[in-house]
């Protein structure tokens, strides 16, 4: 098979395949949110670090006002595409999660598969968390899902899925190829199998993640006063069933209010 170095960011169809597919737990479990939790009714959303949308146009679909910014232009691109394709108005921007402003606040906003440890620095996710509460309205929501490091039993160190729709099909895996906590970073190599009716390849890429225990994040969250934790969840997505963090925890979903 060949093999490509490659982002998979540059790739938005492939992307939005492997991480779009399996949607509707994670859909289901938004609304079920903004219901439960918020503390104003939701109609504005905004998702950072929005990739393709795969969430976005589903929302817009329901009826929700929804924007978004990315850095990888291709990524937005394609977001947008889809977004006017479905009869909207393209409103996600190419944009830095850790430095942005809206014009018009928002109820909700949601950043749920490890996009958060993206930010590779302490002063970035502090600064990402206060644009974020900026930009939302009092009561509102900030639904934010990553990976903890546990301090305390093994950790998931390989995820292997297969995504197909139509005849397009890609076999995804990722494991962790160096993690420093003192430097708080985990490396993570991936390769994606791309089958087509007319070829198959592999790209390669690699990913840098921000590693995040309990403690530590607890840290970022008490220098940012805007928020206050509703509850935890985690990545079942089951909003009848909360989470009380230990040792061992490492998949959660927290419920951020703007305070």
């Amino acid at each position: 098979m060949e093999q490509t170095p490659a982002n998979l960011y540059d790739y938005p169809k492939y992307y939005d395949l492997l991480f779009g597919s399996d949607w509707q737990a994670e859909y289901k479990f938004l609304l079920q949110c903004f219901d439960e939790y918020a503390k104003c009714p939701v109609q504005r959303v905004f998702e950072p670090a929005c990739g393709t949308g795969r969430l976005l146009i589903k929302l817009a679909k329901a009826g929700y006002e929804v924007a978004g910014n990315d850095l990888n232009p291709k990524a937005v691109e394609f977001c947008n595409k889809r977004m006017k394709k479905a009869g909207f108005t393209p409103t996600v921007s190419i944009g830095d999660m850790a430095d942005f402003t809206v014009k018009k606040k928002f109820h909700a906003a949601f950043n749920t598969i490890n996009s958060f440890r993206h930010l590779s620095s302490e002063k970035a996710a502090e600064s990402h968390l206060h644009c974020m509460g900026n930009a939302l309205t009092k009561g509102g929501l900030y639904i934010l899902g990553l990976h903890l490091t546990p301090t305390k039993g093994d950790r998931i160190e390989h995820e292997e899925w297969t995504a197909r729709r139509g005849h397009l099909q890609v076999n995804s895996a990722m494991w962790c190829k160096n993690l420093d906590l003192k430097k708080r970073n985990e490396q993570l190599g991936m390769t994606f199998d791309i089958y087509t009716p007319t070829k198959q390849f592999r790209l390669i890429d690699e990913m840098n993640y921000r590693t995040y225990t309990d403690k530590q994040f607890k840290s970022l969250l008490s220098r940012c006063p805007e928020f206050e934790v509703a509850v935890i969840h985690d990545f079942v997505y089951d909003v009848k069933t909360t989470v009380e963090i230990t040792a061992e925890t490492e998949d959660v979903v927290f419920i951020l209010r703007k305070k």
